[in-house]
């Protein structure tokens, strides 16, 4: 499928980010597109943006099997079609970093968003591939798929659980498919830091709105400051609710690759018929490094190792 005019698209997570891009790239190519969020605005937003083919919206969590099957519906009736060309299991939230010191529910939206949505999204919409003439399944992992950390001081492991998840379910699915479904491929996304709202959003998803946050998860937050490093102990309740929305906002405005940009990448990727794309130059440094050396990744000094590499762009997406 060296184009996509006259397909038809799904995208989880369209709201904003890679999702927004991915729609807005596919649409104006020509590829009808079916995207879902839990944002009706950005959503909206999303389809004024799109110019081109049709672009719909729907509102589901990924991680509802009921709700994903409503989107399917959606789908078939809004778009008057039983057969889907492309799904892009986009959708992503960061949080439920600690098994130890973050809440279970945390941890579990977290894991059940990013692991759980993708898998949900292939056994929903796979029926609808296999009627196609030609598809592709596209999951998002993450460099954190390759790493599972953001470095010695700071856990990360339900989202590095759920994008570990996510590349191997994805390896498995190229024999899986080669034998049951040969017109289907499948593909895994790997992207290092790219300008998205994530963090703004899985705290507002899981939340840890910094405006709204509580006494005692600001008393939480100060802890887990305190336990990477970062001395709180002269700054008031209204300076940290301060940093974390400056540190949300640095993380969307100051990355080395923009959505646009990833999502170009990630298309030219699935035309190639590229099994594994790579994104960003920092996610290049650490599968490098990853690959070298891999009994000494976790050990304290790999993130000055990678940042001489020029490889510091190494956070969740």
């Amino acid at each position: 499928m060296d184009n996509f005019t006259g397909r038809v698209a799904v995208v989880t997570g369209g709201g904003s980010g890679m999702g927004r891009e991915l729609v807005r790239q596919l649409s104006a190519e020509g590829c009808a597109v079916a995207t879902c969020d839990l944002d009706p605005e950005a959503l909206a937003e999303t389809a004024a943006l799109s110019t081109g083919a049709k672009v719909s919206t729907f509102i589901a969590d990924v991680s509802s099997e009921e709700q994903l099957i409503a989107f399917r519906d959606h789908l078939r009736a809004e778009h008057s079609t039983e057969v889907l060309h492309l799904l892009f299991n986009n959708a992503g939230i960061g949080g439920g970093g600690s098994m130890i010191a973050d809440p279970r529910g945390e941890w579990e939206t977290t894991f059940n968003v990013c692991w759980g949505g993708v898998y949900l999204g292939v056994r929903t919409f796979l029926p609808m591939l296999l009627a196609a003439d030609a598809g592709h399944i596209v999951n998002t992992s993450s460099v954190n798929g390759l790493w599972a950390s953001l470095g010695p001081t700071t856990p990360h492991t339900a989202y590095s659980a759920a994008k570990f998840a996510v590349r191997g379910f994805t390896e498995a699915l190229i024999t899986d498919l080669r034998i049951n479904a040969p017109h289907l491929q499948a593909h895994v996304v790997m992207p290092g830091h790219i300008g998205t709202g994530i963090a703004i959003n899985s705290s507002r998803i899981l939340g840890r709105d910094p405006k709204e946050l509580d006494a005692e998860q600001l008393a939480q937050l100060r802890a887990r400051l305190d336990k990477s490093g970062i001395d709180t102990s002269g700054a008031t309740d209204d300076d940290l609710r301060l940093a974390m929305i400056q540190r949300g906002e640095d993380f969307r405005d100051n990355a080395p690759m923009t959505a646009a940009e990833a999502s170009t990448v990630i298309l030219d990727g699935v035309r190639a018929g590229r099994w594994r794309i790579l994104v960003g130059s920092d996610a290049a440094v650490l599968d490098s490094m990853v690959r070298e050396a891999p009994e000494t990744i976790y050990e304290p000094d790999f993130v000055i190792r990678m940042a001489q590499r020029g490889g510091l762009g190494f956070t969740a997406r």
